[in-house]
C-alpha cells in the first residue's frame, strides 16, 4: 500500500510533475541499485517550492513542536518545512559532525553500518517531532532516527519523504513502530 500524498484540488495525480524532475542514476552507490536523485528536483526553484508547499499542506502546525531532518538531503527538505510552518529544525547528523555533547545511535545499512547523532538536550521530553528525509528505502536510517528521538523523550508518530521506494519495505517497518510515513512520489523497484 502506498502512502503517497494526494493533496488539494487541481494538483497533478501522484505528483507526476515533481516525479518527472527526479533523476534515476543506475548502479549507484553499488551495482544493481537505481538511485533516485532529488538534487535535480532541487535545481528547479518552482518545483522545490511546490515540494515544500505540498508537504506542508499535509501537516497541522499546531500538532508539531520540531521538524527533524536527516543528513544530508533531509536537511534541505526539513529546513523548507520549518520555514513554511514556523517551527524549529533539529539536525540529525552523521557521527562526529556536531560541536558539543551529542547522543547517538548505531544502525545497519544494506551495505554496512552507520551512526546518527543529535545534540544532547535538543529535545525536551514530550515534544512532538515530525521526521523528514528525501527518500525512504529500507527504513534503516529513519528507524534509527525514531529510536534516537524517542530515546530522548520525543513523540514521533509521522515521517515525511519526497520519495518512497515501497518495494524495499521501509514504510511497513515504520508503521510497525507506530510511525505513519507519507511521501509525495513513489518509484517501483530499488
Amino acid at each position: 500500500m502506498s502512502d503517497a500524498l494526494r493533496l488539494g484540488e487541481g494538483l497533478p495525480p501522484r505528483n507526476d510533475d515533481l516525479k518527472a524532475l527526479i533523476r534515476t542514476v543506475p548502479d549507484y552507490p553499488i551495482a544493481g541499485i537505481m538511485f533516485r536523485d532529488v538534487s535535480t528536483l532541487l535545481l528547479d526553484g518552482h518545483a522545490f517550492r511546490e515540494t515544500i508547499d505540498r508537504l506542508a499542506s499535509s501537516l497541522d502546525p499546531a500538532d508539531i513542536d520540531l521538524i527533524a531532518g536527516i543528513e544530508a538531503r533531509g536537511f534541505i527538505v526539513a529546513a523548507g518545512l520549518s520555514y513554511a510552518l514556523g517551527k524549529g529544525k533539529l539536525m540529525l547528523r552523521k557521527q562526529g559532525k556536531l560541536p558539543g555533547p551529542a547522543v547517538g545511535i548505531d544502525y545497519a545499512l544494506e551495505y554496512g553500518s552507520d551512526r546518527i547523532e543529535m545534540h544532547l538536550g535538543a529535545v525536551k521530553p514530550g515534544q512532538r517531532i515530525i521526521l523528514v528525509d528525501d527518500l525512504l528505502a529500507t527504513g534503516g536510517t529513519a528507524l534509527a532516527a525514531v529510536a534516537l528521538l524517542r530515546g530522548q523523550g520525543a513523540i514521533v508518530e509521522q515521517a515525511l519523504f519526497v520519495v518512497d521506494l515501497p518495494e524495499l519495505g521501509g514504510g511497513q517497518r515504520l508503521r510497525a513502530e507506530g510511525v505513519t510515513p507519507a511521501s509525495l512520489v513513489t518509484f517501483e523497484g530499488h
